[in-house]
């Protein structure tokens, strides 16, 4: 009987320590990490791009999702990693403009499909659309975990900074996009959205997607806000910066990152990080 007890312990703890393996977490970071441009001097990304770097692999970043990566910035995110890619220049859907790319962790996962879409009412071509100041896009990618050996999907997007039409409309285009492109798999839309939360543009993403931040299992870390000017006394009051998900996920953990060096922040945003669970 005491072996046979054993026995049934030592079966029931595999299966256990097997459903875990089964169910790894996925770490997510949204990050505008400020064009590079000379006029921001000390701030400058040439300054701050290995700061950058070490901050994304410090956290065990499998997924980053970027805002304002100028070419030579998507290309030194991309250099030396395990990091594969998805994204276009908004200019031109090449390598024209700034790009909302999204970065996998190549050796877990497996591109599956993945594409980019312009915020406009011609979607599939380069364009600027409604009030906007600028062209915006929208990049995504179907992942297979080998992991988790689930298939997911990944949005990530600059809302206009100017626009208040056109971020109403982006997150209408947004959700109809989603719905079309995703309509049964897991969803992850990350983003910039130059909005804070109690806007009829974050409502509209509310409708059918869940705010990280607002169902983390842990407690949410870090300030509420997440742009902070380059500003070391910053209030960071203004959250404009998000990771949604679909009821696919379960969110352990949400924060927004304050990390600096030397009384600098490493871009004028700060990243977003959750960590996630399938259902």
């Amino acid at each position: 009987m005491k072996r046979t007890l054993i026995l049934l312990f030592l079966c029931l703890s595999l299966i256990s320590v097997s459903n875990a393996q089964k169910n790894q977490p996925i770490n997510v970071m949204s990050y505008n990490i400020r064009l590079n441009v000379a006029s921001d001097g000390i701030n400058a990304w040439p300054n701050r791009k290995d700061n950058v770097k070490a901050l994304i692999k410090f956290y065990d970043t499998d997924i980053l999702c970027v805002q304002e990566a100028l070419p030579e910035q998507f290309d030194d995110l991309l250099a030396n990693t395990d990091f594969d890619v998805v994204g276009a220049g908004r200019d031109d859907g090449k390598r024209k403009g700034e790009f909302s790319a999204v970065y996998f962790n190549k050796n877990r996962f497996t591109k599956k499909d993945g594409g980019t879409f312009w915020l406009s009412t011609t979607p599939d071509v380069p364009s600027k659309g409604w009030d906007a100041a600028l062209n915006r896009v929208c990049s995504w990618v179907k992942l297979y975990d080998k992991s988790n050996k689930k298939e997911f999907i990944v949005f990530n997007t600059h809302y206009d900074h100017i626009g208040v039409q056109a971020r109403i409309e982006s997150a209408k285009l947004i959700k109809q996009k989603i719905q079309q492109i995703a309509p049964t798999l897991p969803v992850i839309f990350t983003g910039d959205l130059n909005v804070t939360p109690e806007t009829e543009a974050i409502a509209t993403i509310k409708s059918f997607l869940i705010d990280t931040k607002e169902v983390t299992i842990e407690p949410p870390y870090g300030p509420n806000g997440t742009f902070n000017a380059f500003k070391w006394d910053s209030p960071l009051q203004n959250k404009i910066d998000y990771i949604f998900v679909n009821k696919a996920f379960k969110v352990q953990k949400f924060a927004a990152l304050s990390d600096s060096k030397d009384q600098r922040y490493y871009s004028d945003h700060l990243p977003v990080f959750v960590k996630l669970f399938f259902n």
